[in-house]
């Protein structure tokens, strides 16, 4: 929910399968969060590699230790203090120098506490500071004082920086479009975090994405804090996904994510045109009560959403739509939940990302409203909502039964090696049988049987 970018299934912690290098000093990075942070830790690693660092996946074995962290629930950045905490024990016990530094949107949050008060780094870097790591990480090794920049930028993209990427064997990669958010949500604390919202010029993105496909990537997601307000002079977003579509007709292309209120029929008709632009678009609601929404300064009511809903699927017939879901919001009262339970009901999610409200300091959350619905009631509604979205999902993944799928293979089931996992353009998982298929490839896989997250089946013929 990196408002509005969804959480990397239930990811808490990810170690980035990077090649490793080596270099005047041995960096592991450590990322935390959504899709934007892993893209801003392959940003990261292309920095330090160009400055002559060298990339490591063994913590043990490094000279510094870099967290790229979020700071969108209060749970995520529990986290990453007891991370902090393992660390410093570590740090303890060596007999070389670690240093140990925090990036990325919590740095910028706690830098004071972290640096100060508890002493637990040595090195802080917000988001837009990326640039200056060698910098910071020669100073703090020089001095043995803690180097910090954490001074947001409102013209700093990366577009020219070409990443370390953590799927090197060329199937899916990640690239981001646009920082920041100027919408201002209560809940959330991404503006103060990541700043106002800029976007990369469109022919560098289009450059990016024509390099991936001549090093053979099938995939591509494009990703922002709300990608549907991407602009660069008269390129909006639905325009870069036409001349993206065009140039690069071979390569699938997602996005991540889009604000209800932001997106329009012009983007739809341009899911409905273009073949390779999937069939699967974020819609994060939030709430399913209009009175919650204005609390939550979402710009947008339960009967436009639905609206919305409904257009999306006259023009696009077959989209899969997933959202996220915030319970226990302030104030909510139990009519109001019951009313995400009934949106649920209606608009019959293929997935939801679904969350207890935590408050964030600085929000407008936290200044304009008492955080006053008890925990124990917080838990309660969130299962209630997971348990019938688990139902629903369950019964769209039934009616897949039987219909054939082009399926990208990923890889390997996570559960056994004679088994592939991939994706639909609707971006449903699907687990089959080898057979021939290896990563990279498309395989036609008709469905035999699901579970309410993935479906199974048996590849027919090559895609």
């Amino acid at each position: 929910m990196l408002h509005e970018i969804p959480i990397l299934e239930d990811l808490d912690t990810r170690k980035l399968p990077y090649a490793e290098t080596n270099g005047r000093r041995q960096v592991y990075l450590e990322t935390y969060g959504c899709q934007m942070n892993v893209s801003d830790s392959e940003i990261v690693a292309a920095v330090l590699r160009e400055s002559g660092y060298g990339l490591t996946r063994d913590a043990a074995q490094a000279d510094v230790v870099l967290l790229n962290t979020c700071a969108i629930r209060e749970n995520a950045e529990q986290k990453v203090r007891h991370r902090l905490d393992h660390l410093r024990a570590q740090k303890r016990k060596r007999t070389g120098a670690l240093t140990i530094g925090v990036l990325g949107c919590m740095a910028e949050r706690l830098r004071h506490r972290l640096l100060e008060q508890e002493q637990l780094i040595d090195l802080v870097a917000g988001p837009d500071a990326y640039r200056d790591l060698p910098r910071l990480l020669q100073e703090t090794q020089e001095t043995g004082q803690a180097a910090i920049n954490v001074q947001l930028s409102r013209e700093e993209t990366y577009a020219d920086i070409a990443p370390v990427r953590v799927d090197s064997n060329g199937v899916s990669a990640f690239v981001s479009i646009m920082r920041g958010c100027d919408n201002m949500c209560a809940f959330c604390v991404v503006p103060f975090t990541r700043g106002r919202e800029r976007s990369r010029p469109f022919t560098t993105i289009l450059d990016e994405c024509q390099k991936l496909v001549e090093e053979g990537y099938k995939e591509v997601t494009l990703l922002g804090q709300n990608v549907n307000s991407y602009r660069d002079g008269k390129v909006n977003f639905a325009a870069l996904l036409w001349r993206l579509s065009a140039a690069a007709p071979t390569l699938r292309i997602r996005y991540s994510t889009s604000h209800p209120k932001d997106c329009t029929d012009e983007l739809l008709h341009v899911h409905q045109a273009c073949d390779n632009v999937c069939d699967y678009i974020h819609l994060p609601v939030q709430h399913g009560n209009s009175a919650v929404l204005q609390r939550m300064r979402r710009g947008y009511t339960i009967d436009t959403y639905l609206h919305l809903i409904a257009r999306a699927r006259t023009i696009c017939p077959g989209v899969s739509i997933s959202t996220d879901i915030i319970t226990g919001f302030c104030g909510e009262t139990e009519a109001e939940h019951r009313d995400t339970l009934a949106l649920l009901e209606q608009v019959r999610y293929d997935h939801a990302y679904m969350f207890m409200y935590s408050e964030r300091p600085d929000t407008y959350a936290a200044k304009k409203y008492r955080d006053d619905v008890p925990h124990w009631v917080k838990k309660r509604r969130l299962t209630e909502v997971i348990q019938l979205q688990s139902s629903i999902a369950l019964q769209n993944n039934q009616a897949e039964i039987g219909k054939v799928h082009t399926v990208l293979v990923e890889g390997n089931s996570r559960r056994s090696a004679d088994q592939l996992r991939g994706r639909t353009d609707t971006n449903k998982m699907v687990v089959f049988d080898r057979q021939q298929y290896a990563k990279g490839q498309y395989a036609k896989v008709q469905i035999t049987g699901c579970t309410s997250a993935t479906l199974l089946g048996k590849a027919v013929e090559p895609a």
